[in-house]
C-alpha cells in the first residue's frame, strides 16, 4: 500500500521504525448506509455517455455483478443468472451490450480519468505501464495464441493485454487497456476469417506492446486530465530505446526495468565523422573515435561496484514489514546505434534476501535524489496489485466473450468497478486508514441489492442449465457424426 491518512509508512527511512499500534477501524454501522448512495452517484457520472435507456440499464446492472461479493463467477451467464435468474432474454440482451453494443468505452474511460483526478491527482503522479495475460481454451477468441503467460509462469494459450494505471501518494487504479493481437493475427491471411468473426477492425495494424503502451500513455496526455511527472515500467518496455526516447519526448521522467544485457558507457566516448578517403561516397555519419572504451553491459558495471558503492534502504513499509534492499546508483551514457546517447541515472537494486539484482535506466535530472530513486523502485507494484484485485474481486479474467469488442468493454467496466473499491477505501479512510479493497468489497455485501435465493430460482437455475447442456450435447453430436459421415465417404 501507498501511504494513506492515519497509516504510518516509512519510505527511505530506518528499518528499525516499528509500528506499534494495530489499525484503526471505527465504523458503525450507520456508516455503512450511504453506501448504496455512494453506487448510485458513481454511475450517475457515466450515466449520460450511455444514449439508451437500455443502455444505461445494462451498466449499471454488469457494474452491480462485477461489484458483488455474492458472485463468484462473473461471466455474464452465471453473473445474469443470480441477478435475473432464467430469463434468457436479459442473458442475451447483456452479451449483446458487451460483445456488440455501439457504446463508446473510449467516452467513458475519459470520464473516468476525470473522476480518478477528482481523487488521486497529484502533480508527482506516477504512470506506470505493464501487461497482463489471461488464459484461455480453444482459438476463436480475439487475438488468443499460445504464448507466454505471466499468470501461469509458462508458455500457454492465452490472450494478453498492455494496461496503464495511475499511482500518487493517494492511491493507485488502472486507466486505459488494450489487447495485444500477435502478428500472424493481423498479418496471415489464414486469420482473415477469424479476424472478421472476432470483428477486429480493418485499421487494426500489427503493434508492439512497447507501441501499444505509448499509444494509450499518449492519449492520455493528450486528454491533459491527470498530472504526472513519472512513467514506471518493467523491462518488456525498458528493452525498447525508441520507447523509452518517445517518452522522453513526452516531457515524463521515465524509470524502466532493463534486461542484464543492456549497455551503457561509463565516460562518453568520443565521436568523430572519419575522413573521405577521396573514393566512394562521403562520410557523413559519426563513429567511436580510435581508442573509445568499449561499452559495458550493466551486469558487469554492478560486478565492479566496491562495496562503499551500495546503500542499504527502505523502499516501504509493507505488511509483513518494511521492504529492505541495497541500492548502487550513478551516471551513465546509454547507447543509441552504437553511439553514446543520452545520459542518465543507472540505478542498481538487490534483495538482501536472495541477492536478485534489479536494473533500472531512468532519465531524471542529475540533482534527483538517492530517496527519490529508491521509491520509485517500488512503483510497479501497484500495477501488478490492481491486476491481482482486479482479478481476484471484479471478475477481470473471468469474461467468456469473444469479440475484439467484447474484451475492450468488459476490461473498461472491469477498470470502473475497481476504481469504485478504491474510491470508497478512500472515503471511508478517516474511519478505517488500514482498509483493504477485499474488505471494501466485503462491506458491500450489505448494501448491494440481492436476489432471493429461494427454491423457485434454483429450479430456475436449474432447468436453464440441463436446457444449455442438451443443446450443447446436440451441436457437439451433430459436429461428430458429420465427421463420421465425412470420413466413410
Amino acid at each position: 500500500m501507498l501511504p494513506r491518512k492515519g497509516k504510518p509508512h516509512y519510505l527511505g527511512g530506518s528499518v528499525n521504525a516499528i509500528i506499534k499500534t494495530p489499525p484503526e477501524l471505527n465504523l458503525a454501522p450507520q456508516d455503512l448506509n450511504g453506501l448504496l448512495d455512494e453506487v448510485h452517484e458513481y454511475q450517475a457520472a457515466y450515466r449520460p455517455l450511455f444514449q439508451r435507456r437500455e443502455q444505461r440499464e445494462k451498466s449499471e446492472s454488469y457494474l452491480y455483478g462485477l461489484l458483488s461479493p455474492e458472485i463468484k463467477n462473473k461471466a455474464i451467464e452465471p453473473m445474469m443468472l443470480e441477478l435475473e435468474g432464467d430469463n434468457q432474454s436479459e442473458i442475451r440482451a447483456m452479451q449483446h451490450f458487451i460483445s456488440e453494443g455501439a457504446w463508446e468505452d473510449d467516452a467513458v474511460l475519459r470520464q473516468h480519468w476525470q473522476e480518478v483526478a477528482k481523487d488521486l491527482a497529484d502533480a508527482e503522479g506516477v504512470f506506470t505501464l505493464d501487461g497482463s495475460d489471461f488464459p484461455k481454451q480453444g482459438s476463436e477468441s480475439v487475438g488468443v495464441k499460445r504464448q507466454w503467460c505471466g499468470e501461469l509462469g509458462k508458455r500457454a494459450n492465452c490472450q494478453a493485454g498492455v494496461f496503464l494505471g495511475y499511482v500518487s501518494p493517494k492511491g493507485y487504479t488502472l486507466l486505459h487497456r488494450r489487447l495485444y493481437l500477435p502478428e500472424e493475427w493481423v498479418e496471415d491471411e489464414a486469420y482473415a476469417a477469424r479476424r472478421e468473426k472476432c470483428g477486429v477492425p480493418q485499421e487494426v495494424t500489427f503493434q508492439t506492446k512497447p507501441t501499444l503502451g505509448l499509444e494509450i500513455l499518449k492519449e492520455v496526455r493528450q486528454v491533459g486530465t491527470l498530472p504526472g511527472r513519472w512513467l514506471a515500467c518493467d523491462e518488456a518496455f525498458g528493452r525498447s530505446t525508441a520507447f523509452l526516447d518517445q517518452v522522453d519526448e513526452l516531457g515524463l521522467w521515465y524509470y524502466a526495468e532493463v534486461p542484464h544485457d543492456t549497455c551503457v558507457w561509463l565516460e562518453k566516448p568520443a565521436t568523430c565523422v572519419p575522413q573521405w578517403s577521396g573514393s566512394g561516397r562521403k562520410p557523413t555519419r559519426e563513429r567511436l573515435a580510435a581508442g573509445a572504451p568499449d561499452r559495458q553491459s550493466v551486469i558487469e558495471v554492478a560486478a565492479a561496484l566496491p562495496a562503499a558503492r551500495w546503500r542499504r534502504r527502505t523502499i516501504k513499509e509493507g505488511s509483513k514489514g518494511p521492504i529492505v534492499a541495497d541500492f548502487a546508483v550513478l551516471r551513465v551514457f546509454a547507447v543509441r546505434d552504437a553511439l553514446p546517447g543520452p545520459e542518465v541515472w543507472l540505478v542498481f537494486r538487490r534483495a538482501r534476501a536472495t541477492g536478485e539484482l534489479k536494473v533500472y535506466l531512468s532519465n531524471a535530472p542529475l540533482k534527483t535524489p538517492l530517496l527519490t530513486l529508491v521509491r520509485l523502485s517500488g512503483m510497479r507494484w501497484p500495477i501488478e496489485t490492481c491486476f491481482e484485485d482486479g482479478k481476484q474481486l471484479v471478475g477481470m479474467g473471468d469474461y467468456q466473450v469473444r469479440s475484439w469488442i467484447g474484451w475492450h468493454h468488459h476490461m473498461t467496466m472491469c477498470i470502473l468497478a475497481h476504481f469504485f473499491l478504491v474510491r470508497l477505501q478512500l472515503r471511508l479512510g478517516d474511519k478505517a486508514p488500514a482498509l483493504t479493497l477485499p474488505q471494501v468489497k466485503l462491506l458491500l455485501t450489505g448494501v448491494l441489492p440481492k436476489r432471493e435465493f429461494d427454491r423457485e430460482w434454483v429450479l430456475e437455475v436449474l432447468g436453464y442449465r440441463q436446457r444449455r447442456n442438451h443443446a450443447a450435447y446436440l451441436s457437439h453430436r451433430k459436429r461428430r457424426l458429420g465427421l463420421l459421415d465425412r470420413s466413410e465417404q
